[in-house]
């Protein structure tokens, strides 16, 4: 019988151990997970969807396309109104909002957002050595 209970006393103590040793590799572990499976950086994933169609366009796309989102991210304050820009852009080459990617209440705000991004969009194209 005491043999019985040292062994169940020496099982759990083995037991909480184990786990407490688990708990302590646990945030390192999924700092390594996180790490693996590093999402990308919105910006990178703009430009490589936004480079197919400046190609052929442009002589460095990726530099337009980059220049885009930055102007687009520092110029629009909607996050409504930037997102569909930003999408509009990478899905197309060119600054572009259908009025379904934007809720009804700020359908109006495309036209001012246009008139808002035409510069620096413009610039992007046509001097992009100045970014």
């Amino acid at each position: 019988m005491l043999l019985r209970i040292c062994s169940a006393a020496m099982f759990a103590s083995l037991a909480l151990a184990g786990s407490a040793q688990a708990q302590s590799q646990l945030p390192l572990e999924s700092m390594q997970i996180r790490t693996l499976f590093k999402m990308p950086e919105p910006r990178d994933e703009f430009v490589r969807a936004c480079a197919p169609h400046m190609l052929g366009r442009w002589a460095h796309p990726e530099a337009v396309c980059g220049c885009l989102h930055d102007h687009a991210a520092a110029t629009i304050e909607d996050p409504d109104l930037r997102q569909a820009l930003l999408r509009g852009i990478s899905e197309t080459g060119v600054p572009t909002i259908e009025t379904d990617w934007v809720p009804p209440s700020k359908q109006s705000e495309i036209g001012p957002t246009f008139t808002k991004i035409a510069k620096p969009t413009l610039q992007c194209m046509f001097e992009p050595s100045t970014n």
